[in-house]
């Protein structure tokens, strides 16, 4: 990768913008004024112009864990509220980072942001059977009842096919623990409807073994390859 193309993907703008800065030593990168080429690992670096350091992104492959907040939309065009990639830094506004799967605008929690359409794929694809985890709080009261409505299956709107939970579990008579590894739309609202009740609030745990951990609502981290290896051994 010459370093043209680098700074393009770290989000710095086009090429000619990018050959003006060089041409200008505007540019740094470790503290020193960069090469024409550049290996695809040079990360983590520091790249900074006219001496304000930017965030860089991991080439050539970059998986982000966003704790989503509520009123913001899983869409680079939001229609309502602003788009979860505007948490990110600014940098970033315009490169191909895509969501894996979406959140709805008054859903919380776990969000994966990627660049690698080959790993997007393999968690969204149903065979794969990703397993997602939710917390629901409901509108009524439940009992066992409901948890063994979800887990025996419910036929949604639309649907021809019964859909069941792997596991639900009331923590409280209104906090409902949900598992699923299908990812249809407002699929955990819905199966809670079918099953007769409503949700209220939605946030989600867990995609496998990834939670939110340390992150408050709207902040966000890298996740290592390894991570991902733990927590998807076929990806």
């Amino acid at each position: 990768m010459d370093i043209i193309e680098y700074l393009q993907a770290q989000g710095v703008g086009s090429r000619k913008m990018c050959r003006l800065l060089l041409l200008q030593n505007r540019i740094e990168i470790n503290g020193q004024r960069p090469p024409d080429d550049i290996a695809d690992t040079l990360t983590p670096s520091i790249l900074t112009i006219d001496g304000e350091t930017l965030p860089t992104l991991p080439l050539p492959y970059f998986y982000i864990l966003l704790n989503k907040p509520a009123n913001v939309e899983t869409s680079h065009k939001p229609v309502h509220y602003p788009s979860v990639f505007s948490l990110l830094p600014k940098n970033w506004q315009n490169i191909d980072i895509q969501a894996i799967g979406r959140l709805d605008a008054d859903t919380t929690g776990v969000l994966l942001l990627t660049n690698d359409g080959k790993f997007n794929h393999f968690l969204t694809s149903p065979k794969n059977q990703v397993v997602k985890t939710y917390h629901a709080t409901l509108k009524h009261p439940a009992d066992n009842v409901l948890c063994q409505r979800l887990i025996d299956g419910v036929l949604l709107n639309d649907e021809q096919e019964i859909i069941k939970a792997l596991s639900a579990e009331l923590i409280t008579p209104t906090l409902l623990a949900l598992k699923i590894d299908s990812g249809k739309y407002h699929q955990v609202k819905r199966m809670v409807a079918a099953a007769g009740n409503r949700v209220e609030y939605l946030e989600r745990i867990a995609i496998g073994n990834i939670t939110v951990g340390n992150l408050n609502r709207g902040e966000w981290r890298f996740i290592l390859p390894s991570e991902l290896a733990i927590s998807f051994q076929a990806a």
